[in-house]
């Protein structure tokens, strides 16, 4: 049997491309107006926007929630998780090896799982463990790790609650420095000009990156879960003892339905022709 490795991770596809849209949108939209892209890059605005959503963000969560969160960021970005196709495959390997040589035999192979769920639960059926129990353990640990997730996704939420308060922070402070030149007609209709891109630096920020990833972070959580659940399913189908067609057939509800296997629905057989009636006697 052949040795399990880790997958490399792959860009998510939906999420570079809905950033490049949505920046290329707005940026283009500017240059279509006769705008410059000079006009919405101002270091300071930058400066106060991110620098103050992160400050509150770090006010209102602990550190290491923040720091968890900003690691959970790139789940957004790839795609870690094998097809469930593969898992479903590597699964019934694994219950062909055992209906064949008994649970024992999948003890160097479950050390070899690359993935760490699979590995746990795996070993835990080979050790014996009441199938009752192992299903405890397991759900346990898809609970906790899912509660852990969802707080860390929050964590983006909170930051694109403020973010947009901060960018209208960020342009009252420029209004600010504007009405110091009121003298200037030039100048004060340019510092007003400038003052309002921290708005939109705010409103981006939270639009285009948190807000999106924070929930883009609970779907990929959503779709963990689901795969986990595929694997517990599984190992527990293998503890039971099923036919691996079988265990193939309770797995394959798990994948979209239309990636499932069409089954063509059997001919109807033709009625039989009505008996003819005997000649009426003359």
């Amino acid at each position: 049997m052949r040795a399990r490795q880790h997958l490399v991770p792959r860009p998510d596809v939906s999420t570079v491309t809905g950033i490049l849209l949505a920046c290329g949108g707005i940026l283009g939209g500017l240059l279509l107006e006769g705008g410059r892209l000079r006009d919405v890059a101002q270091v300071t605005a930058a400066f106060i926007v991110l620098g103050g959503t992160l400050g509150a963000t770090l006010v209102s969560t602990p550190f290491s929630l923040v720091r968890a969160a900003g690691l959970r960021l790139r789940h957004a970005m790839f795609n870690a998780n094998p097809p469930k196709e593969m898992l479903i495959d590597e699964i019934i390997e694994y219950a062909t090896k055992a209906r064949k040589q008994g649970l024992v035999s999948l003890e160097k192979d479950a050390a070899k799982i690359a993935d760490p769920f699979m590995r746990k639960a795996l070993n835990l059926a080979v050790d014996g463990a009441d199938l009752q129990e192992l299903r405890s353990m397991m759900d346990l640990q898809i609970q906790i790790e899912e509660k852990r997730a969802m707080a860390e996704a929050r964590v983006f939420e909170s930051a694109g609650g403020y973010s947009p308060t901060i960018g209208i922070i960020g342009a009252v402070i420029g209004l600010i420095q504007v009405m110091k030149n009121l003298a200037n007609i030039e100048e004060v209709g340019h510092g007003i000009a400038v003052a309002f891109v921290a708005t939109v630096y705010g409103v981006g920020l939270a639009n285009i990156f948190l807000l999106p990833f924070a929930g883009k972070i609970k779907s990929k959580i959503r779709q963990d879960s689901e795969q986990k659940v595929l694997v517990l399913e599984g190992v527990a189908a293998i503890v039971e003892g099923l036919n691996p067609k079988m265990i193939r057939s309770k797995l394959d509800a798990f994948l979209p339905a239309f990636e499932h296997a069409a089954v063509p629905e059997p001919d109807a057989e033709p009625e039989p022709l009505p008996a003819a009636k005997p000649a009426a006697a003359r």
